[in-house]
């Protein structure tokens, strides 16, 4: 279903690559767009337990693609270290693959906004649960189910 990794000798193993989620802080997600064009928008996010969550406003491109064609990618890139003396970089990777949906359970997307308030604003936890309270039913938080995952780096 999903391709190899051509470049094996590069190839993280899936802990290496669940540290680089965790590591990152934004990365690309990547959607079926407009009139079949390709849609790549960089979020915040949070990795957990095989899934990644991120929120946005309740409306918009992503949100629309996502309920078209929830097959997405999601690409992070955790070090870019370029040595021109040997025409390479020295860099780390990740890209997912998923089915991204829309949390529709209070539970779930507190659970999740939290995490990413933790993430994002771990030492602010009273200002972080003011903010989520307050923009409650302004935010939507979606939940990528990752089916196949790939590592890869010389970093």
């Amino acid at each position: 279903m999903f391709r190899e990794m051509r470049r094996k000798d590069k190839m993280k193993t899936y802990e290496e690559a669940v540290q680089i989620l965790g590591e990152c802080t934004n990365g690309i997600l990547s959607v079926i767009g407009d009139e079949g064009y390709p849609y790549g928008v960089p979020v915040s996010y949070v990795y957990e337990d095989g899934k990644i969550y991120f929120h946005c406003a309740s409306t918009g491109h992503k949100l629309d693609a996502i309920k078209a064609e929830p097959k997405v990618s999601f690409t992070v890139v955790g070090a870019d270290n370029i040595a021109p003396d040997k025409f390479t970089t020295a860099y780390k990777s990740v890209i997912a693959f998923g089915k991204a949906s829309i949390i529709d359970t209070d539970e779930e997307k507190m659970a999740a906004l939290n995490l990413i308030r933790e993430k994002y604003s771990g030492n602010f936890p009273k200002e972080g649960a003011a903010y989520i309270e307050k923009f409650w039913d302004k935010t939507t938080v979606v939940v990528i189910e990752i089916e196949h995952m790939t590592g890869k780096g010389l970093a």
